[in-house]
């Protein structure tokens, strides 16, 4: 790995949160939820800097006790118009130059600093200019279709599907939030992360992939990390 390049983490996390109230405070196995995206960042081999931008004063408090560097986010973009790639431009704009951006979700706790090392190694050895994170969808989505007003299954499935094994589809993968990777220069040009061209796919696992949005998550995503530690994983 060429060491001459620099890489950025941003964790962006607004104080505010409909489905789950103050979720990335809330307590994860003794915890606040954002520290397991700091201390991913910071225990990896190639992110030089872990920074947090919030609007809100507990999260930027919890972030720079646990060792990432914070930077307060202005109320226009904190709102929920704002996009995350504002909060990111603005990050970037009041730092030094950084070759890449690691954009680092808070909701993804089971992501740790070996997912990003390895998806740092797959950058360079693709020659890539950015990389998502992606893992297995559960259910091909070769058997799902809209459904018409009156639940008529008549056309429901392609003829090619049925009667076919779900084992015997082609497999199909979905962004899982946990890891995206991109040049500075391309982040900001092209406005986000999914380039167009020299993009590639970091596969994660399914108990990996935990993505918290509402309670259910939230308790999945315990009961996965307890049995880590349980096990000393």
């Amino acid at each position: 790995m060429n060491k001459n390049k620099t890489f950025l983490a941003i964790i962006p996390a607004r104080g505010g949160s409909k489905r789950l109230p103050r979720k990335n405070v809330l307590d994860l196995c003794g915890k606040p939820l954002i520290t397991y995206s700091i201390e991913a960042g910071l225990k990896s081999k190639y992110i030089d800097k872990v920074m947090v931008t919030s609007d809100d004063e507990d999260i930027l408090s919890i972030s720079k006790k646990y060792g990432a560097t914070i930077i307060k986010r202005p109320e226009e973009l904190a709102s929920d118009t704002a996009t995350t790639f504002d909060a990111i431009k603005h990050t970037i704009d009041s730092l030094e130059k950084f070759d890449y951006i690691v954009l680092l979700q808070p909701t993804s706790p089971l992501r740790s600093e070996k997912h990003l090392d390895e998806a740092i190694e797959l950058l360079e050895q693709k020659n890539a200019e950015a990389i998502v994170s992606v893992c297995e969808m559960d259910h091909s989505p070769l058997w799902c279709n809209t459904l018409p007003e009156d639940g008529s299954m008549k056309s429901f499935l392609k003829e090619e599907v049925l009667n076919k094994r779900s084992q015997d589809l082609d497999k199909y993968f979905r962004l899982n939030g946990a890891i995206y990777i991109c040049k500075t220069d391309k982040l900001l040009e092209n406005k986000g992360f999914f380039l167009k061209e020299n993009i590639y796919a970091y596969k994660m696992g399914k108990k990996n992939s935990i993505d918290i949005d509402d309670e259910f998550d939230f308790k999945l995503a315990h009961l996965c990390l307890q049995h880590k530690e349980n096990n000393g994983i």
